[in-house]
């Protein structure tokens, strides 16, 4: 069956032997270029620095998947592509949730990563952490999206704890004229979105989109009946006008609402004491965000950012209603002796209202938390075009842990144009979010007994100090080569400590809690290594490699009486690669194929895997572009992530896009 699903690529592949010339499938302006290995070096980021920097120039360990990247992997959802980058851990819990980690610590909300879009932190402040399956943005908006592997609480602030995740939208006047897209499969049951983009005025441009999809339940190896369908319909739009003294002014808002399906329990302090429930979570929400931004020169520039920010969550188990309003202010200007600074302040306030029910609860109720912070950071030219050191400290005070420092200081040395070497030092902290503060879960009872999580005011912030560096290099025209090694030492990590058992009266009847205290119980190392290299071929051919090593060690503190101290060091895979071929045959044709390595997780009692997925493109006219996507294609079914109960599936899909 696997050779079936993979003969049209072969065929295509074979026309190589004949083929004298190879076309580049283009469709609309701007929308699906290719970049070559000089333009990728130069692509600036804006994530390592508050401002546009060359990557090639950048102290720090950051990859950037273009928009290209994504259209050609044949991804449908965000996850999925960050599966390309090095260090990035990606795993389906089922059809519609996924543990994401950098440099391990990959859990189902990845506490120690902050998510952004547009400079919009969508972390979670309950639960500490992202929940992917609402961040559907249109794939063909995204511009790139920029990974920091490694801590960036200098610039980001506490949650930027083991590296940061910034997705960046394209401008609306990079996305003008109209385009259509829909497709469907036997797991993509059906999908479609459509986007239009013009001109308000001279300098004023605008685009408006709305998508839809509808995806099946995962694989169930018990044979019970899927629970995990997905659908979701969201909507949006971008303006984007730059004035007559060269103010910039972005105004942007998006809405979504949709069910994904979930199972859960019911706990009971009588019989039955547990009664398992597949349940739909109800999910909804919108953002308005607006941004200023003038520019008096190439090395002075000031930026303010408002966004307000609107959630609502009901799962079987508990219903939040969240509202979060952050200003951020940004002030970059140069100073005497070739340093250019930054700094900038900024103010968060967040305000929930949960109802729970069964057995987990958050006390109190609702709650309102502020975030103030500011930053500051000094990039000194040393040698001119040669040597650059980066100081720089981000200061902050929550509601939970208090006042947080996070200083860092970075090295770069370019000895060539084409060879770049940097090291850096940081502290980061992740502050406590409500879960580790407030909660009391309860699950169903253990002879007799019933274990329950209960939370800390008293818990502190998670700190590490991180020590990394790189070389970049290009030795020949078609060749880069982007290496980083690291080493973090972690102190303060969360642990659940065991505690005497009690008796309780209620609710009744009586019986018997175990307690689980959450507390900073645990510290450790880890180390790695990080490997991406990119070939351009041929004309025709590029390919991309990347490698990442991971080893983590955990220990109790002296006197911690951690139960799960495995949990987190034996849930990352040791070694993970991948290599991602994008071939341009003639006629337009496009044959592109990922296959990949996932080392074992021995907590999670998942195997190995290796993987593939291949995509053939056909463009017509330059406007209409009919893809074939096979996805998972080594294996009719596998298991990601230990803690689910469904596994991922074989799949294809069929997909149509049309520009005009």
């Amino acid at each position: 069956m696997l050779r079936a699903q993979l003969l049209p690529c072969l065929l295509i592949l074979l026309l190589l032997s004949q083929a004298a010339v190879a076309a580049e499938p283009e469709l609309g302006p701007g929308e699906l270029s290719q970049l070559s290995l000089e333009q990728l070096m130069d692509v600036e980021v804006i994530s390592a620095s508050r401002s546009g920097k060359r990557r090639f120039e950048v102290a720090d360990a950051i990859y950037v998947l273009t928009s290209e990247d994504i259209r050609r992997s044949g991804v449908t959802n965000i996850p999925d592509a960050l599966r390309l980058v090095p260090g990035v851990q990606v795993a389906r819990v089922d059809a519609n949730k996924w543990a994401v980690g950098i440099r391990g610590f990959a859990s189902r909300l990845a506490r120690s990563v902050l998510v952004m879009i547009d400079r919009r932190s969508v972390y979670t402040p309950l639960f500490a952490g992202t929940y992917w399956e609402v961040q559907d943005l249109m794939l063909e908006d995204i511009d790139r999206i920029e990974v920091i592997r490694g801590p960036a609480g200098t610039l980001w602030g506490a949650n930027a704890f083991n590296g940061v995740i910034n997705i960046v939208t394209k401008s609306a006047a990079e996305t003008q004229g109209g385009l259509v897209t829909a497709g469907g499969g036997n797991e993509e049951l059906g999908f479609g979105a459509m986007r239009y983009g013009g001109q308000l005025g001279e300098n004023t441009y605008y685009r408006a989109y709305t998508k839809y999809f509808e995806r099946d339940g995962g694989f169930n190896p018990r044979g019970e009946p899927q629970f995990d369908d997905w659908r979701m319909a969201r909507g949006g739009f971008r303006i984007d006008s730059t004035l007559e003294n060269d103010d910039t002014l972005t105004f942007q808002g998006d809405g979504y609402a949709g069910r994904a399906g979930s199972r859960g329990s019911v706990i009971r302090f009588s019989e039955p004491f547990v009664t398992a429930r597949n349940e739909n979570t109800d999910l909804g929400g919108g953002n308005l965000l607006g941004r200023w931004r003038r520019y008096y020169s190439p090395t002075h520039d000031v930026m303010l950012q408002l966004y307000y920010d609107n959630t609502y969550r009901r799962e079987l188990n508990f219903r939040e209603q969240r509202h979060t309003g952050d200003l951020d202010f940004q002030h970059r200007f140069a100073l005497p002796w070739s340093q250019q600074f930054v700094w900038g302040l900024g103010y968060r306030v967040t305000s929930d209202s949960t109802r729970l029910f069964s057995a987990i609860d958050f006390v109190p109720k609702g709650r309102t938390d502020h975030l103030l912070s500011s930053f500051l950071q000094d990039e000194i030219a040393i040698v001119e075009d040669h040597l650059w050191l980066t100081l720089g400290s981000k200061f902050e005070h929550n509601e939970y842990s208090g006042f947080e420092v996070q200083p860092s200081a970075r090295i770069l040395w370019m000895p060539h144009p084409d060879h770049s070497l940097w090291a850096s030092f940081s502290r980061a902290v992740r502050s406590p979010a409500r879960i580790e503060s407030d909660v009391r879960f309860t699950s169903g009872p253990s002879q007799g007994v019933f274990p329950r999580i209960v939370g800390n005011p008293g818990f502190d912030a998670e700190k590490t100090l991180a020590y990394q560096a790189g070389y970049r290099v290009a030795p020949l025209p078609w060749i880069f080569v982007d290496t980083t090694v690291f080493y973090q030492h972690y102190d303060d990590l969360l642990s659940l400590e065991a505690g005497m058992p009690f008796p309780e009266q209620e609710p009744a009847p009586p019986h018997l809690v175990f307690p689980l205290n959450i507390k900073n119980g645990l510290h450790g190392d880890l180390h790695g290594v990080e490997v991406a290299a990119d070939f351009e071929l041929t004309e025709w051919w590029r390919l991309n490699l990347t490698y990442a090593y991971l080893q983590i060690e955990l220990q109790r503190d002296p006197g911690g009486l951690d139960l799960f101290q495995e949990r987190e060091e034996r849930s990352a895979p040791h070694h993970t690669a991948t290599a991602f071929s994008r071939i341009n045959l003639p006629w337009q044709v496009a044959c592109d194929a990922i296959f990949r390595y996932v080392d074992v997780l021995p907590t999670q009692a998942t195997d190995s895997y290796v993987n593939l997925d291949a995509r053939l493109a056909k463009t017509f006219a330059g406007r209409l572009e009919v893809s074939v996507v096979g996805q998972n294609l080594i294996e009719e079914q596998h298991q990601e992530f230990g803690t689910t109960f469904t596994e991922v599936e074989r799949s294809g899909y069929v997909q149509a896009r049309y520009f005009w």
